[in-house]
């Protein structure tokens, strides 16, 4: 199986694994597994950040930080994350081609069903009240 790497892992000074020796080391705990249960994750995601298949994500970031006391800066200086801006790609939050296309068939179809119902809407608000209409007086 071939290993995927995740953007950040590219980074030379991304060291995951220090930051984790660290909280290890500040909580007094003996293993990844202590670890995995007092930040409230399945083991295996401590695994996968070891290993350079997962990172470290915000949601985690904040678990530390609520468990350690230290700040966000500090444990991401800990694993040499020193990114000071995360933007998002361009591509990130478009909607794909397949789904562009299902989105304006369904407006066209939305928009078609919308002009065959104002006639008949119409029509039935005239027949329901004849005395309306252009009389003088």
């Amino acid at each position: 199986m071939a290993q995927q790497h995740h953007a950040l892992a590219s980074q030379e000074s991304y060291n995951p694994n220090h930051l984790l020796d660290i909280l290890l080391g500040k909580m007094q705990l003996k293993n990844d597994a202590a670890l995995s249960r007092m930040l409230e994750v399945a083991p295996p995601v401590i695994s996968k950040i070891r290993h350079h298949r997962l990172p470290v994500g915000a949601s985690l970031l904040i678990r530390m930080h609520e468990v350690t006391g230290m700040s966000i800066r500090d444990l991401r200086d800990l694993m040499g994350d020193r990114r000071t801006k995360y933007r998002l790609s361009d591509a990130q939050g478009r909607p794909k081609p397949e789904e562009k296309a299902a989105q304006a068939a369904a407006a066209a179809a939305a928009q078609q069903q919308q002009q065959q119902q104002q006639p008949q809407q119409q029509q039935q608000g005239n027949e329901a009240n004849p005395s309306t209409g252009n009389y003088a007086h």
